[in-house]
């Protein structure tokens, strides 16, 4: 097994705090339309009435747009307070209720089977146990419910990063420090699609939907509805 695919990363992920949190928030906030996309997109699959968990939400805008969109119950677990408090100020801005609490990935604070969705967005090469973060994905999902891991490719080109960051429109500075936090941070902290896989294959899940884009990675993931059977891993490309 690759070593940056272990079970512990060397990189002890901390969460934002403070200044570094509120100017995060506010660049992203500028990719508002893209959380809106997100949370249309994935409307479509969560049927009204369903419980759902974001993980690493961040400022929240993923959870707060999908609250606007349906009768959702919906939850949010950061590791970091700031980010806490300013996705509860976002919600209460928007007038929806959406539960953000702080608590880690790794240990979440939450019952068996209690989520039918699950979506972790730009935050899981952070985590500093990413085989335990999977297992607890896996163990608060309801049977049949499913998880949906958005994140950075490493093995994205340099290239496409820049054009993606320049698409965000974020000004010289921002653009400038944003190129500088990919180039010597997330890039390598992030996965390969295989590095996925393995992680994946010490799980409880057994199959996995992988779509690849220039930049990223999406990682469908869903739980049997019956009890778990040993069995190899299978991956096929989301369509």
């Amino acid at each position: 097994m690759a070593a940056h695919a272990s079970t512990v990363k060397p990189y002890k992920g901390l969460g934002m705090e403070g200044p570094i949190a509120r100017w995060y928030a506010s660049l992203t906030k500028k990719s508002l339309g893209d959380f809106q996309a997100l949370a249309r997109r994935e409307a479509a699959r969560i049927p009204p009435g369903a419980s759902v968990l974001e993980v690493a939400p961040g400022p929240g805008y993923f959870a707060v747009e999908l609250a606007l969109l349906g009768d959702y119950r919906i939850a949010g677990l950061d590791v970091s307070a700031t980010f806490v408090d300013i996705a509860r100020a976002n919600a209460a801005a928007a007038g929806v209720q959406v539960d953000f609490q702080r608590g880690n990935a790794s240990a979440m604070p939450f019952g068996d089977n209690l989520f039918d969705y699950l979506l972790c967005r730009a935050a899981f090469k952070n985590f500093s146990e990413p085989v335990r973060a999977l297992e607890e994905m896996h163990r608060v999902l309801k049977p049949g419910g499913q998880a949906l891991i958005v994140d950075l490719r490493r093995d994205a080109s340099w290239e496409s990063i820049s054009r993606a960051v320049n698409d965000l429109n974020a000004g010289a500075v921002n653009g400038f420090m944003t190129k500088l936090t990919f180039r010597f941070m997330l890039l390598k902290r992030a996965y390969t699609k295989g590095e996925f896989e393995r992680m994946i294959a010490q799980t409880k899940f057994h199959s996995a939907e992988i779509q690849e884009s220039l930049t990223g990675l999406e990682i469908l993931l869903t739980k049997n509805e019956t009890p778990e059977q040993p069995q190899a891993l299978r991956t096929e490309p989301r369509t």
